[in-house]
């Protein structure tokens, strides 16, 4: 089996088809979006990435029936604007969302002459590895491919003349760029939206796409988990704006996409009534506020934030190690409320040990004022080689900390949870850089509690529905692994210190 999506694609060549086919194409389909996508794709081709599949699921092929319905109640005639479609889908993990999306977008692009659409999804991962790498996947495969630039910025019509006109474009759901989705229309055509994992959309960019439905024949899709028993995402398909979309639910039990065993393991391990079988599996929205441990509001405040840290405040690393795949080396800095104003650095997974090593000794060697290290933390599990070359090499103010170790506080199971638990109060308060790739990792890891006990989603439980990249914010947690005494600042220049609850528990 090929590793890639973009290796299975290469496997089955677009069909070849005269030009006179492909033109009747648009009228033939242009209301049929499940005809065209049984007809566009090499389903059950020996050998091909679709031959365990005779078409869509069940799910996906209901949802196509019904967006045919509503094209077809519509009957947009090419010059009036027609009532907008809205189609909602809370879903359980592994359900075929992000493929439905692709093939709903293919059918707009072959079947819809000069159609503009905008595809994002709650997070800059799941956008560029998921969502848009299924667009390009499904892209690849489809009988209309011929008639299409396909790029990782976007899919254009391959006549210049029409590029501009007729594609559908990639672009990140930050709330600080809302305003990059006005703008969008097609008169005499399909203006669409497509949100994945869309409780993680900020309602900034919610409102702003709501603008661009308000010609031709407008279209607008949303799907994803149900983090949040709030939020935009929440109201179309649970609360009161769900009276104007169709909305409907992917049971991961039912779906012929979803891992059975692994349901089952979710069962025994968390019970069906839990919030996370409810959202992971039901498709439902959480009992609880929401699922996501740190929410995007701690997010936005801290990523807005500037802090200029206090003279005697010990500058703290956090080194989190790759763990091999697509990790990084992360080394974390943090002083005070600060963890912004010295940028985190990033190396590559596969970054030979002697190169980090001399990144590590670089920054303890630094003797800049502000730049002097106090402590470095790192994790046990990936970073132990690391940690004993740095403590053979004399430096006697780098540790260890196992994330599996029990917790100083009885309200978490382990190190881990004890450490974002910490640096979630933090964050309340703190700085970190405001960039998206950085800040959304963030908001990934799901929580739930044990006994009493705060259990923080694992690394392996977040790569089975294929979620990573918390090298970052893993680093940042190592820093409060222990408190720091503050540093001893010459009398002259001396600052007062504030008394306070903050720097009692945040071991400045």
């Amino acid at each position: 089996m090929p590793a890639t999506i973009e290796e299975m694609a290469a496997m089955v060549e677009p069909a070849r088809i005269a030009a006179e086919d492909l033109r009747r194409i648009p009228a033939q389909y242009r209301q049929d979006p499940l005809g065209f996508v049984r007809m566009a794709w090499p389903w059950g081709v020996a050998g091909g990435p679709l031959a365990l599949f005779s078409g869509p699921d069940p799910n996906q092929t209901k949802f196509l029936e019904d967006l045919g319905l509503h094209v077809r109640e519509r009957g947009f005639d090419g010059l009036t604007p027609a009532a907008p479609i809205r189609m909602s889908i809370s879903s359980g993990h592994g359900t075929g969302k992000s493929s439905l999306i692709a093939m709903v977008g293919w059918w707009i692009l072959s079947c819809w002459p000069m159609s503009i659409g905008t595809v994002t999804a709650g997070t800059y991962q799941q956008l560029e590895e998921r969502t848009w790498a299924d667009m390009m996947y499904w892209g690849r495969m489809c009988i209309t491919a011929p008639q299409f630039d396909i790029q990782a910025s976007g899919i254009f019509h391959a006549d210049p003349a029409k590029s501009e006109k007729w594609k559908v474009t990639p672009k990140t759901a930050i709330e600080a760029r809302a305003q990059s989705f006005a703008g969008q229309h097609a008169a005499t055509s399909i203006s669409w939206f497509a949100f994945d994992e869309a409780s993680e959309v900020p309602e900034g960019v919610w409102t702003t796409a709501y603008g661009g439905l308000t010609d031709g024949q407008p279209l607008m899709i949303c799907s994803g988990q149900m983090l949040r028993n709030a939020g935009e995402f929440y109201n179309v398909c649970f609360g009161e704006a769900s009276a104007r979309w169709d909305t409907r639910v992917f049971d991961g039990r039912t779906s012929s996409f979803t891992n059975k065993t692994l349901i089952a393991e979710w069962a025994e391990e968390w019970t069906e009534d839990s919030d996370r079988y409810r959202v992971r599996v039901l498709g439902l929205p959480p009992r609880a506020s929401e699922l996501q441990f740190i929410g995007q509001g701690l997010i936005d405040g801290a990523r807005r934030r500037d802090h200029v840290p206090m003279e005697d405040e010990p500058l703290v690393w956090g080194y989190d190690a790759a763990n091999g795949g697509l990790a990084k080396h992360c080394f974390w800095p943090r002083r005070g409320l600060d963890g912004k104003s010295i940028a985190p650095i990033f190396l590559p997974g596969d970054t030979n040990r002697d190169a980090v090593v001399a990144k590590a000794v670089e920054l303890l060697s630094d003797r800049r004022p502000g730049r002097r290290t106090a402590a470095m933390f790192g994790d046990q599990a990936f970073g132990a080689v690391i940690i004993a070359r740095l403590k053979a090499l004399g430096y006697t103010n780098v540790f260890e900390v196992n994330f599996g170790d029990a917790s100083p506080d009885k309200h978490q199971l382990n190190m881990r949870a004890y450490m974002w638990h910490r640096m979630k109060e933090w964050l309340g308060m703190g700085s970190i850089p405001d960039d998206h790739k950085i800040y959304q990792s963030f908001m990934a890891p799901g929580f739930h509690h044990r006994n009493g006990k705060l259990v923080l989603e694992s690394k392996e439980e977040m790569a089975k529905r294929r979620v990573k990249g918390l090298d970052g914010p893993d680093a940042l947690a190592l820093t409060f692994a222990q408190n720091v005494a503050p540093v001893v600042v010459p009398p002259k220049s001396r600052m007062p210190r504030l008394e306070s609850s903050m720097y009692s528990w945040q071991g400045t």
